[in-house]
């Protein structure tokens, strides 16, 4: 039995009586991550000698001080798009591939105030555009419940390292389902939390206006540890909300009586397959046990999303994104005769097919004449799908569907219809054009592989997410499966 099959809870209490050090800890992962990332290969970039070091020091300050760290000495993995101090940040692209920040991103500063360890950088597509992380820049990370078959993206390294048992948990990002799809494709918790929930600051941005960083984990009792620690207002970046952090562990009572679950017919409709649908009203069977009751609703613009969704992220990425140019940091041409070379040689030669996919898409759609008739329409459908949720949580507290059409998919079997990778975001992407917080929670199999049951709350309300994927999951068996390595 792995020490990361315990909860934090668990390995902290464990940690306290002495039964076990941090130096095993993050020896444990080390020695997991030698042993299986070879197959898996999550990992960018790894930090043993700081993490063992900084292990050390915590095993004496355990004798030397009575407070400790929420996640004190806990081994944590990040997604290679958020900023971490003296260890190199690539964004899985070729066009920063030497760059070494020079701070910390906010979530990683929490971390360090938490007294968690930092393990390593995660494996990504591309600056966070794809659905499989078959766009990363250095290599394909594959699920380990199947080794033929994606992880799910753009995360798919952070949730592949906490499904193969190589960290207990990690941050990931989301912008249009990029956390709680690979964590439905690899059986594990992924939340994305609400808009301005956690601060974006140090995070290289995708899509300013979508993305949200939030953590991946074993269970939904570690999740919520993991947002306690990183959540909070930041002055460092003028999006994140100035509102309360409630104490989210005290919300996973298993109390879901009266509890009232709206299920949008859009999501168990065309395009869904058998599996996720049957596993979705399985799940419904078993929350109206504990006390809920559910009833069908219609979210009408949802089918409008995906569109809406890919206007506006790659119209933000041909804005964020105009800064890698090769001037002042990352890759630089050696091939340019004058400055207009440069820069077209430099963003040519650094960024993948994607990235480029989208930066045209992105600069067409905002570009002189297309403007009112591409970007600035689908703000206002955005607004639509937004109303949509806002009606619905008028009246049920939750809205639950399936987190992704189908279970994971062959590696490479879509890299050739790039239309077809961007529908299975179609259940996760209208969570992020709203704001709303949404978690997936494993909820079956379909041939051997993970399915994922998607929980949708109001505006900073975690807590009713976390209370009933908590509650879903102790009353199943679901998140006790590990793929067999």
């Amino acid at each position: 039995m792995s020490l990361f099959d315990h909860k934090i809870s668990e390995l902290k209490r464990l940690i306290h009586n002495k039964e076990i050090s941090i130096s095993d800890l993050v020896d444990e992962s080390y020695k997991r991550i030698h042993e299986v990332d070879g197959k898996v290969q999550a990992f960018l970039q790894l930090d043993e000698e700081k993490a063992r070091a900084y292990a050390k020091e915590l095993d004496e300050a355990l004798d030397t001080r009575n407070e400790h760290g929420l996640l004190f000495g806990m081994p944590i993995g990040v997604k290679d798009n958020i900023v971490t101090k003296d260890l190199r940040t690539t964004c899985a692209s070729k066009i920063l591939e030497n760059f070494d920040p020079i701070y910390d991103a906010t979530v990683v500063e929490r971390l360090h105030e938490a007294e968690a360890v930092t393990i390593g950088k995660l494996n990504m597509d591309e600056f966070a555009m794809g659905s499989s992380t078959e766009n990363s820049g250095f290599q394909k990370t594959k699920n380990p419940w199947n080794l033929e078959t994606v992880p799910g993206g753009s995360s798919g390294g952070s949730a592949a390292a906490v499904a193969a048992g190589e960290v207990p948990f990690s941050l990931g990002s989301d912008t249009g389902g990029s956390i709680r799809q690979p964590a439905s494709f690899c059986g594990v918790v992924g939340l994305k939390p609400t808009y301005g929930r956690v601060s974006r600051y140090g995070l290289v941005a995708f899509a300013s206006s979508l993305d949200q960083i939030g953590p991946i984990t074993r269970s939904v009792e570690d999740n919520a540890y993991l947002l306690q620690a990183i959540a909070g207002a930041d002055q460092m970046d003028s999006t994140s909300a100035n509102v309360d952090v409630p104490d989210y562990l005290s919300a996973l009572t298993g109390d879901i009586k009266g509890l009232k679950i709206a299920v949008p017919k859009e999501y168990l409709g065309e395009g869904v397959g058998e599996e996720a649908k049957n596993s979705v009203l399985e799940a419904l069977k078993v929350l109206e046990g504990l006390g809920a009751t559910w009833e069908e609703v219609s979210l009408p613009h949802s089918k409008y999303a995906l569109a809406t969704y890919y206007l506006l992220s790659s119209s933000e990425a041909s804005a964020n994104l105009a800064r890698f140019d090769g001037i002042r940091y990352g890759y630089r041409t050696d091939n340019a005769d004058n400055l207009i070379d440069l820069y077209k040689q430099t963003r040519s030669e650094g960024f993948g097919n994607e990235v480029k996919r989208r930066i045209m898409l992105g600069t067409f759609a905002l570009s002189s004449g297309y403007y009112d008739a591409y970007y600035k329409k689908a703000q206002k459908v955005r607004t639509l799908i937004k109303k949509d949720f806002e009606d619905v949580f008028e009246n049920y507290d939750v809205i639950i569907g399936p987190t992704t059409p189908t279970p994971a998919f062959k590696i490479g079997e879509k890299t050739s219809d790039p239309l077809t990778m961007y529908a299975n975001d179609i259940l996760t992407i209208p969570v992020n054009l709203a704001g709303v917080p949404g978690i997936s929670v494993p909820c079956g199999f379909a041939d051997g592989l993970p399915l994922g049951l998607q929980i949708i709350g109001k505006h900073f309300d975690e807590s009713t997410v976390y209370r009933v994927a908590h509650a879903f999951e102790q009353a199943t068996d679901h998140h006790k499966a590990k793929p067999e390595l």
